[in-house]
């Protein structure tokens, strides 16, 4: 009986394990200083969208639309403190979508 319970202990810890292990293994875009998740940039599209602010309070705004959205992941809210957010963002959301920039393919130049 003991033998099946540390079995299924170790089971269990391995499992963790795994998660852990998934987690750590987030691609990470780095641009003028900033290091964010690639997940995180991908959300930008979104969180413009679902922007609520009206097109003359946005062309008013110091700050990009994504900085005023409550869901802004947190590794995306030190650029809003950046003189140059807008462009930040334009330039994040633009390697995101560029999957030789992030050297998903192994012919592009500059990849490790």
């Amino acid at each position: 009986m003991g033998g099946r319970t540390m079995s299924g202990l170790l089971s269990g810890v391995a499992l963790v394990l795994l998660v852990l292990l998934q987690s750590t293994q987030s691609v990470y875009i780095q641009h003028q200083g900033f290091q964010v998740q690639l997940e995180s940039v991908k959300k930008l599209s979104d969180l413009e969208r679902q922007s609520m602010l009206s097109p003359h309070l946005q062309a008013q705004s110091l700050l990009p639309i994504p900085c005023y959205h409550p869901a802004l992941p947190p590794d995306l809210q030190p650029i809003c403190t950046s003189s140059e957010a807008t462009s930040i963002f334009k330039a994040l959301k633009t390697i995101a979508n560029d999957n030789c920039e992030l050297c998903v393919n192994v012919a592009c130049t500059g990849c490790l």
